[in-house]
């Protein structure tokens, strides 16, 4: 048995919307069952209790009629006419003495032979059968002054039956069409079910053969996969722009180690050429080698830099002090400009604890302080102050330098991007210290932006939640 069953419910390598079919298919097939077995015995049981009731309210006239006349043995007879009222289709009434003889007897096609006459001292109701055919059986005392006997009611249940027959018939038939409705409907359910799942497996094949810009439609609704199909959508757009960033950092990456590598295998072409015999052209180009040497590996450590942090999430375990951690970062990045005039105004965010690492504080402020030192070739004049606001606080540097143009600003966060590239690269800048400020304080859930005018100066905001986490 329980291999039969196991051949039939749903296998590993089954659809889950073929799976789904059958599994619901055999719930409310089960639900079916179950209901029409209950509804059928209730509804078999309300007719036998009304034949009943019917047998005891007929029992009940007959014996007070009978007790009200003090009928007696001899008397039983006459009273054929009356009983034969209350006898009914398919029923049979006797009156028997106190041995069980039949002194009375009235049927409608109802053998007497089917039921032996029993005397009884209480009443009794007696489910029998005679072969297929269901007998209800009742019995009551009779005495009277002149007589003691009993009241014998016998009652073919065979309308009864046949309509419970019939019942049974109709609930079989219903059951079949409810079988197919039940698959239908378990199809059609588990196609809606699996749509979003279907939907997004051809989204996928497509992806797969075409690239990331394809999506899964989403309907307007708000069940688990809808959810699913949003969250996948949400989930390639983030592999997408991912592998944008990639390859725009491999072409940036390329672009800008390539040069240094140009200049540096021409310069080796050169002292291979004349160099070996002209002390002036050795010199120099060693010194511009050197040079590029220098900034090949500055742009190799500060790409390292950017991928820690771009790194996962840090855990922390408890707050710094914001005006001691940044006051001590301060102090190592203004040694390294002693050419300008440094403001530090850090009074109002005394006592304020945040979540940050000291040294990703220390890397944030060396880049903001060495780009605006960097860009202010006449007036060095660095201003940074923290500001307290509401559950935030914010570090700022402000310098007075050369600025930078409007359109360029959404773009200086980029990797490798130069507001003038001829003139950074004088200045010996990569483009990649705003990316990696940023994304160090995007790390501890805060905010970094510019707001910049040319010829006037720029103001670099940092601003960190006092809780981070």
């Amino acid at each position: 048995m329980m291999r039969w069953i196991r051949t039939f419910l749903p296998r590993s390598h089954w659809s889950i919307r073929w799976k789904l079919t059958i599994w619901i298919s055999l719930l409310l097939i089960t639900l079916f069952i179950v209901y029409n077995i209950v509804q059928y015995f209730v509804i078999n049981k309300w007719l036998i209790d009304q034949e009943q009731k019917s047998m005891e309210k007929s029992m009940n006239e007959m014996e007070i009629y009978l007790l009200e006349k003090d009928v007696s043995a001899a008397e039983i007879a006459d009273y054929r006419s009356f009983m034969t009222k209350f006898n009914q289709e398919n029923q049979m009434i006797r009156i028997l003495d106190q041995e069980g003889t039949v002194l009375l007897k009235v049927t409608d096609r109802l053998p007497e032979q089917w039921v032996e006459p029993q005397a009884v001292q209480k009443r009794v109701l007696i489910n029998a059968w005679h072969y297929e055919d269901h007998l209800l059986i009742m019995r009551s005392p009779l005495i009277t002054t002149n007589f003691s006997g009993t009241i014998e009611m016998v009652t073919n249940l065979e309308n009864t039956d046949k309509l419970s027959d019939m019942l049974l018939l109709v609930m079989f038939g219903g059951g079949i069409a409810a079988v197919g409705l039940s698959i239908l409907g378990a199809s059609v359910l588990s196609r809606q079910f699996v749509k979003p799942i279907t939907t997004m497996n051809a989204t996928m094949i497509q992806i797969q053969q075409k690239g990331l810009h394809k999506r899964v439609d989403v309907p307007d609704q708000h069940d688990e996969l809808t959810n699913l199909a949003r969250m996948f959508n949400r989930l390639m757009d983030e592999l997408e722009l991912s592998f944008q960033q990639q390859k725009q950092f491999v072409e940036d990456a390329s672009h800008e180690l390539r040069t240094p590598v140009a200049i540096i295998e021409g310069h080796i072409n050169l002292l291979k050429r004349w160099g070996k015999h002209d002390p002036d052209i050795l010199n120099e180009s060693l010194d511009v080698s050197a040079q590029e040497l220098t900034r090949l590996k500055t742009i190799v450590n500060e790409l390292l830099l950017l991928s820690q942090a771009e790194s996962g999430h840090i855990a922390m375990e408890a707050a710094v002090d914001l005006r001691q951690t940044v006051q001590h970062a301060l102090a190592n990045v203004v040694q390294l400009h002693p050419d300008a005039a440094f403001d530090i105004h850090m009074e109002f965010i005394s006592g304020i604890e945040v979540k940050i690492l000291p040294q990703h504080m220390e890397q944030i402020l060396r880049i903001l302080v060495d780009n605006a030192v960097k860009y202010s070739p006449v007036t060095k004049e660095i201003r940074v102050q923290g500001i307290r606001r509401d559950n935030d606080v914010c570090i700022q540097v402000t310098d007075k330098g050369m600025g930078i143009p409007a359109e360029d600003l959404p773009y200086v966060f980029d990797r490798f991007y130069r507001v003038d590239k001829a003139r950074i690269r004088e200045q010996g800048g990569t483009g990649l210290g705003l990316a990696i400020a940023e994304r160090l304080v995007k790390r501890y859930n805060g905010l970094i932006f510019i707001d910049s005018r040319v010829d006037e100066g720029t103001t670099v905001t940092v601003l960190l939640p006092t809780s981070a986490f």
